[in-house]
């Protein structure tokens, strides 16, 4: 059997260190109107979507996945079935590296049809996910050699040496959470770890109609509701907060411009929270309300000329049978 390498480039308070940022940049702003937006209501706070998944918004977010509304999982999944041999002959991987790796479930598609594969690279900032999905991929898996790295990997990345070529797996639509310069960024990062010969799959969400994307952040059942108020809990845990995820209502909004969904948390009655971890006093007016997630989806040509800005060529499409999701090869060029 091959060994688990497990390696951390992610200090040991990088996740504290992180969400003291995000909640300061994204809380801590100017009181009052902002003459800048429309009716000079209060600037739009925020917090990034990656605090929602602790274990219980982890748990909350394997329930969402199986809800009817939510399709991006089951539509990523069926293209993975259908097409990881055309996704293996494409690339001849030798190596698989999976950004944002976490269970690797879907991940065992490639791993099937990658005949020539010699190791896996799950890159994830939870070291029990890592560790988890590692071994037991070595005990299914004799002769795979699993390299994990405990690594943000929006913030630069240095892989191990291992064979060629390599393919780099971004999967779940999770590109999406990304603004647009968040996203350039992000894919000249990839590119820089490809060498002549590798190649970049991208998990994508379609522009669809309007109420199946909507619908599929505000279920029926509540579940998304609760996995959205959840980032309110891990503040108060983390720091301290007084936050009452009660006294906020989940919003789920398109927006036809940026075609991006928005999730935030209005709050229903003024208040102020306080953080006593960042001596910080957060104030709302009723109706103010608080962006936790930016989900954007997209067209083809849109992946394209993304992809082209960061120095790669767009070579493979696949979509699910209804178009609601896609799998894109990229190679560097």
């Amino acid at each position: 059997m091959s060994p688990f390498h497990l390696t951390r480039t992610l200090a040991e308070d990088a996740t504290d260190a992180a969400l003291r940022a995000d909640v300061l940049r994204g809380l801590a702003l100017p009181q009052g109107p902002d003459p800048a937006r429309p009716g000079g209501t209060p600037a739009l706070k925020t917090l990034p979507p990656k605090w929602f998944y602790d274990a219980h918004g982890s748990d909350l977010f394997e329930k969402i996945t199986e809800l009817p509304e939510y399709y991006p999982t089951r539509a990523e999944r069926e293209i993975l079935i259908a097409r990881s041999g055309e996704i293996a002959a494409a690339t001849g991987a030798r190596t698989l590296v999976e950004l944002g790796s976490g269970s690797s479930e879907k991940t065992r598609y490639l791993l099937d049809a990658l005949s020539g594969l010699r190791t896996y690279v799950p890159v994830d900032v939870s070291e029990s996910a890592l560790t988890q999905a590692g071994h037991a991929l070595i005990a299914e898996r004799p002769g795979l050699d699993v390299h994990a790295l405990i690594a943000d990997f929006t913030a630069g990345l240095t892989l191990p040496d291992t064979p060629g070529p390599r393919l780099v797996a971004f999967l779940g639509g999770t590109i999406g959470n990304l603004l647009p310069a968040e996203r350039a960024e992000f894919l000249t990062s990839v590119r820089s770890l490809l060498a002549p010969g590798d190649a970049l799959l991208l998990g994508t969400d379609l522009v669809k109609d309007e109420s199946v994307l909507v619908a599929a952040y505000d279920d029926k059942a509540g579940v998304t509701a609760e996995f959205n108020k959840n980032v309110l809990t891990v503040v108060n845990r983390e720091l301290g907060a007084d936050f009452d995820p009660d006294a906020f209502t989940h919003v789920a909004l398109w927006d036809a411009k940026n075609e991006w969904i928005e999730m935030r948390l209005r709050a229903h009655r003024a208040q102020t929270v306080k953080i006593p971890a960042l001596d910080l006093a957060v104030h709302f007016v009723e109706g103010e309300e608080l962006r936790t997630e930016v989900s954007a989806k997209f067209r083809e040509d849109g992946v394209g000329r993304e992809l082209a800005a960061a120095g790669m060529t767009l070579t493979h499409w696949w979509t699910d049978e209804e178009a609601r999701f896609a799998l894109s090869l990229s190679t560097a060029h």
